[in-house]
């Protein structure tokens, strides 16, 4: 591998872990599974950083790209409400009200090449390559310019596994994890060896396994704890290879980096929101079996969106509402002070529930939900309408996202408390 250099001019480069988490990075680097990545922690700084609020990729890495919060760039989550309406919707890139820090670095002639971010479908012009990342549908729309598509394809390149039939059969999983990540490094291949003043790749195949397969990282008599292993080491020799042809061409350590839009461990229980909701009395559906929000009752009070958005059935804002001005203040005390309360085993299992307003900021808060719930590592917040007990298990899915233990990985020590909205500013810097 080799950059074409260009004299006297900065380059950057960033290398994402989707769904990594600091404690999991500090453990396989010390065990030596990840030995070359444990040589770059020994000579730079590991720090552990807060994701997004809620804590999943949809949001983070938006955050991450724009720089802001929910409040300002409008991606409140996975899923969204269509104005004045229970329906659903999946927001996309083109939702995102913001530029991202590569519009900037592209409209001052930067040339940028982006593998697999997560939350870019569909792809749009930027000055160098982009390929959107999951949730993307198509190849055709997911890269810029769509001239790569062909080399892409011919190369294999796959956009993601088969999450639900993964699930199901861990031998198709690690099938389909090893292949998007042989389809990654051909593009990793091809792209690098071109111009370019920002590089940008993304690795999801961790999250994906983190979410089906967590116990085998947590148990070593598990029958897949070392296919576990190997993955990473996998993963390991590939960072090596961008962090020495980096080094070595671009002559800058200060200016690679590595992150996680969120951590992850292990699912103690599933808690249904909107079950909790409906049990308190806050929630009500018109009939006994809803299929959706669009069955809410005009009495309810709050309802639920997948992860943890609790939102008030405002009277002026949902077909159903039924909350008037100036009784929203009362209501969300109530609901935080009963949330914080909620046991399981005797477990808690609230960690903090954030008032919208005092964790967003900009001109899109209001269309976002009203609190948001933070659990303890172990129970995974879940927005379904079909659940009729509070607590339960889905089939297949082992481990959850967490919130304030990700990572960043610099040379330099960037301080405490920092947060993944915070890199794009450190990346500019370094131009």
């Amino acid at each position: 591998m080799s950059i074409f250099k260009k004299k006297n001019e900065k380059r950057v480069c960033v290398i994402g872990l989707d769904g990594v988490p600091y404690g999991l990075l500090i453990d396989l680097a010390k065990k030596g599974i990840m030995s070359a990545l444990g040589r770059i922690i020994d000579s730079g700084h590991l720090h552990k950083m807060k994701a997004s609020l809620p804590e999943i990729s949809a949001v983070s890495w938006t955050n991450f790209m724009t720089g802001t919060n929910p409040g300002t760039h409008g991606i409140f989550g996975f899923t969204d409400l269509k104005p004045r309406s229970y329906d659903l919707r999946f927001p996309n890139f083109l939702d995102v009200q913001v530029p991202t820090f590569w519009d900037g670095l592209s409209e001052k002639g930067k040339k940028c090449i982006i593998i697999n971010q997560p939350s870019t479908y569909p792809a749009r012009k930027i000055n160098g390559v982009l390929i959107s990342g999951f949730v993307a549908i198509e190849l055709a729309k997911a890269v810029y310019p769509p001239s790569y598509k062909v080399d892409l394809e011919q190369m294999g390149y796959q956009i993601d596994i088969d999450t639900l039939k993964a699930r199901e059969n861990h031998g198709f999983l690690w099938q389909e994890l090893i292949k998007t990540l042989m389809g990654r490094q051909k593009a990793l291949n091809l792209f690098w060896e071109e111009e370019w003043d920002y590089f940008e790749f993304v690795i999801t195949g961790t999250d994906r396994l983190h979410h089906f397969l967590w116990n085998a990282y947590e148990d070593p008599n598990h029958p897949h704890h070392q296919n576990f292993l190997d993955y990473y080491r996998q993963i390991d020799r590939l960072v090596n290879k961008i962090y020495s042809s980096f080094r070595k061409t671009a002559g800058d350590e200060e200016n690679i980096f590595f992150l996680s839009d969120h951590g992850f461990t292990g699912i103690r229980q599933e808690v249904y929101l909107n079950a909790w909701l409906e049990k308190e009395k806050y929630l009500k559906f018109a009939n006994s079996s809803p299929k959706g929000l669009e069955d809410i009752s005009a009495k309810s009070i709050a309802f639920a969106l997948d992860p943890s958005r609790i939102y008030l059935n405002y009277k002026d804002k949902f077909p159903n509402g039924s909350v008037r001005a100036g009784e929203q203040k009362s209501l969300k005390e109530e609901i935080v002070r009963k949330l914080e309360k909620l046991e399981y085993e005797g477990k808690k299992i609230i960690r903090k529930v954030f008032l919208a307003k005092d964790i967003y900021s900009g001109p899109l808060v209001s269309q976002g939900p009203d609190l948001i719930v933070l659990s303890e590592p172990g129970f995974d917040l879940k927005g379904s309408v079909k659940k009729k007990e509070i607590f339960g298990r889905t089939p297949g899915l082992q481990g959850m996202h967490t919130w304030d233990d990700a990572f960043f990985l610099a040379k330099n020590d960037f301080g405490q408390d920092l947060s993944i909205s915070d890199l794009s500013q450190i990346i500019l810097d370094r131009f």
